[in-house]
């Protein structure tokens, strides 16, 4: 389990009787990636980091590298190594994996010493640190929702049944033939869980000792669909836990012959899989800055009158920015089949009071406790990658926190759907390639919010996924051209 008190001077009694620690850092897409290395080579790396191949900011999640050349890792340079610095303070051990112990790291330049500029873990501590010297913080959480499929029986003879034989079993047939963990559209079910209940607690059991714990954990509407609600938290350590929590859910997932599936969209005509993010802010004491003291009487809308000034300038912020972050809330071509009217998703700049047809669900009285009082955004699939989320969504906020944005776009009223007659709110990005133009522009608030250099190399990874797409060929082009044209 997380814990801040680890020191490097508590470090050898507290590794005393392992023999190697694991260490990960997270990649543009949000995987994981690391090694295992000898207890003696970690402690003398503890303090200043060791080299860690660039390489994984310069290829897709497949290992395939940009057809672009990016700034951070390219042939030119080497593809060098960047410093990967440990952070004791993610000190957990990884209950499935024999206790080992596990380290998160943070990426550095080497020739600067500063961090990366597109480290998703050092991206959101930037931006945390600007409210810090405002003597404010932020609360975070996360909701996932996930498919899961049943690894098929490998032809080869006793082989174990994984996501590895998942992957096989697709390069030989169509993806409809992969089947549901369990059948029907059974939300909030009490007895689907049953019949793999020992994934069902594994998940839970493990996600607690890991330090990325659920608060809630239930079916979702769909075949084989769950949803998990993570404990809320301070926000850096919410988006650690996020990335965790997926980690954790495939490794159980795979021992059990069971593949989770985050894609947005696994299932045409069934509904995605969302992954909306909780946010607030705080002062020192931990009181919650976003609720007002006392109802305003006369708001510019009956939506606000219990919201605080703070609170008003920073979804201001969000709405000002929201169609400009939409490749980080929406990274993959998968991402926006999840984006379509009438599935539950929200299409629009919108916003309201406990309005879950809305981009931005206003959590607060009187139907929440002023200290619960928060801002959901519900437009990121669980496809995303958490750090950037939750940067992206504080950056935009902060921002209207500064320039003291005003609220451009009316609530959305009981009853009212997005892109009906009283949405007023500007319809969002239908493709990747569309939302990553708009990111890159020259002046577009991603990059007033974010930095050039972050926006440069994240809008060319999503130009890479872009060309991959318009390159393939796929199964429904094949089967309705072969024979007519």
């Amino acid at each position: 389990m997380s814990s801040p008190e680890v020191t490097l001077a508590s470090l050898p009694e507290l590794l005393q009787n392992d023999a190697a620690v694991k260490v990960a850092g997270v990649d543009v897409d949000g995987v994981l990636r690391g090694k295992l290395m000898a207890k003696s080579k970690f402690l003398s790396i503890a303090e200043k980091g060791f080299g860690f191949c660039s390489v994984i900011f310069g290829w897709d999640m497949h290992d395939q590298t940009y057809f672009k050349e990016l700034a951070i890792s390219n042939a030119k340079n080497g593809y060098r190594d960047v410093i990967a610095v440990p952070d004791l303070t993610s000190f957990r051990r990884i209950p499935w994996e024999n206790d080992v112990p596990f380290f998160l790291v943070s990426f550095h330049d080497p020739d600067t010493g500063s961090t990366l500029s597109v480290c998703p873990r050092s991206l959101l501590r930037r931006t945390v640190d600007k409210l810090k010297e405002n003597g404010m913080g932020a609360m975070a959480g996360a909701e996932y929702e996930f498919y899961q499929f049943k690894a098929p029986d490998q032809e080869s003879g006793g082989a174990e049944r994984n996501s590895s034989a998942t992957a096989a079993f697709l390069k030989q047939n169509p993806a409809h033939q992969l089947p549901a963990l369990t059948e029907g559209m059974f939300g909030y079910s009490l007895t689907r869980p049953i019949q793999n209940q020992d994934y069902y607690y594994g998940v839970f059991d493990a996600c607690a000792k890991f330090g990325c714990g659920i608060e809630g954990w239930h079916t979702e509407s769909g075949p084989g669909v769950y949803e998990a609600a993570l404990e809320f938290g301070e926000i850096t350590a919410m988006a650690d836990k996020a990335a965790l929590f997926k980690l954790t859910v495939k490794s159980i997932g795979s021992k059990h012959g069971i593949t989770p599936c985050f894609m947005a969209k696994p299932r045409a005509g069934l509904p995605g899989n969302s992954g909306h993010m909780h946010v607030s802010l705080v002062d020192s004491s931990g009181k919650n800055l976003l609720a007002r003291e006392t109802e305003d009487p006369n708001p510019p809308y009956p939506d606000l009158r219990h919201l605080s000034d703070l609170g008003r300038h920073f979804l201001a912020g969000l709405l000002d920015g929201l169609p400009d972050i939409m490749p980080i809330l929406a990274p993959t071509i998968n991402s926006y089949k999840r984006l379509v009217e009438n599935f539950w998703a929200p299409v629009t700049v919108s916003w309201g009071l406990e309005h879950r047809a809305a981009s931005i669900r206003l959590i607060a009285p009187p139907t929440a406790s002023p200290k619960a009082t928060r801002f959901e955004v519900r437009v990121p699939g669980a496809d995303t990658n958490p750090h950037f989320v939750l940067a992206a969504i504080l950056a935009l906020g902060w921002r209207g926190v500064e320039k003291k944005l005003e609220i451009a776009v009316p609530p959305l009223g009981k009853g009212q759907d997005m892109g009906g007659e009283g949405d007023k709110g500007e319809r969002l990005a239908k493709s990747l390639k569309e939302a990553t133009a708009r990111m890159a522009r020259p002046g577009s608030v991603a990059r007033e919010a974010l930095g050039d250099q972050f926006v440069d190399h994240f809008a060319g990874t999503r130009e890479h996924e872009c060309r991959l797409w318009e390159e393939a060929v796929t199964d429904w082009e094949f089967s309705r051209y072969i024979e007519t044209v």
